[in-house]
């Protein structure tokens, strides 16, 4: 009996071993978009020792990427190596030495592990884009996409590797924050789902793990949130100051449900919840708001365009 426990625990070991071996070594890396998420997600990957190819359209946009990921990563030097400067200065020559940038995805993604994607929320956009690069990538490459609200399935249906597809969604600033989601659709391997996790992990992030379920784990509680905040304060129940002040004292929120909108834009806020609200029409927790609705109309977008819920300098 001792024998054959002994002979099962070297097998399972041999076996996840095995798994193990399986999985995906994730070392170079393609980052489609040289916005905020892209070059965010482009700086920890190349400050990890990764290999990245950063994309977009020009090279004016990814001129200001490049130059962003510099200052970002200055910012990060004055706390990492606050005691030895050259070492700061290493730790940024290195990093840029990992990032080049191209305006031709197709050309780049031939010797690639692994495909971020991170350009404007539209699955119609994503899944050409998604379509194209299918033809070009390696057998192995894993696909990803960093959206917040669209459904990883349909741009995973757009390729013919539906197993070697996934979701990362990083939160912005990606420098900053701890936390990476991964999607795992019903299409998504284990291999691919473990290498994902395997490279939040190497890229110091903390994982985890989610169904294809809209908003996945933290929108899906944050933005309803946001939505009864609204309608809260359009029935007159309280002013929006007020329930500002009451999560943030009450509840111990860094921002105001109104203060976030802002912050996120009420464009992005209204596109999400009427992706939902196509997806589940009759779930109140996505029904429209005329409020917002009527904000985004008159161009008051938040703090990007100075005025939203407040107004700004």
């Amino acid at each position: 009996m001792a024998f054959a426990t002994r002979h099962f625990v070297r097998a399972a070991s041999s076996d996840a071993a095995t798994a193990a071996a399986k999985k995906l070594l994730i070392k170079h890396v393609t980052i489609i978009g040289g916005g905020l998420m892209g070059a965010g997600i482009a700086q920890v990957a190349a400050a990890s020792g990764h290999t990245v190819v950063l994309v977009d359209q020009s090279d004016e946009i990814l001129k200001k990427s490049t130059k962003g990921i510099e200052e970002s990563l200055k910012r990060v030097i004055k706390k990492k190596f606050a005691d030895n400067p050259e070492a700061g200065a290493e730790f940024i020559k290195k990093t840029l030495k990992n990032v080049t940038t191209s305006t031709d995805a197709a050309s780049v993604v031939h010797s690639t592990d692994l495909v971020i994607e991170a350009i404007v929320e539209n699955l119609e956009v994503k899944n050409k884009l998604f379509k194209t690069l299918d033809k070009f990538a390696p057998e192995h490459t894993i696909f990803a996409s960093n959206t917040s609200s669209l459904q990883i399935t349909k741009m995973a249906n757009a390729t013919t590797r539906q197993d070697r597809f996934g979701g990362l969604h990083f939160f912005n600033p990606v420098p900053m924050m701890k936390l990476v989601e991964v999607i795992k659709t019903p299409m998504t391997s284990q291999k691919t789902f473990e290498s994902l996790v395997d490279f939040s992990k190497a890229v110091g992030k903390s994982p985890v793990s989610c169904k294809d379920t809209p908003g996945f784990i933290v929108n899906r509680l944050l933005v309803p949130y946001m939505m009864e905040a609204v309608r809260l304060f359009e029935r007159g129940d309280a002013s929006k100051e007020d329930i500002d002040v009451a999560m943030k004292l009450g509840a111990g929120y860094p921002m105001g449900p109104f203060e976030l909108l802002d912050y996120v834009g009420l464009d992005t806020s209204k596109y999400i919840i009427d992706g939902w609200h196509s997806l589940e029409p009759n779930n109140p927790l996505f029904a429209p708001s005329p409020l917002l609705n009527k904000l985004v109309e008159e161009k008051k977008l938040g703090k990007k365009t100075g005025e939203g819920f407040y107004k700004y300098k």
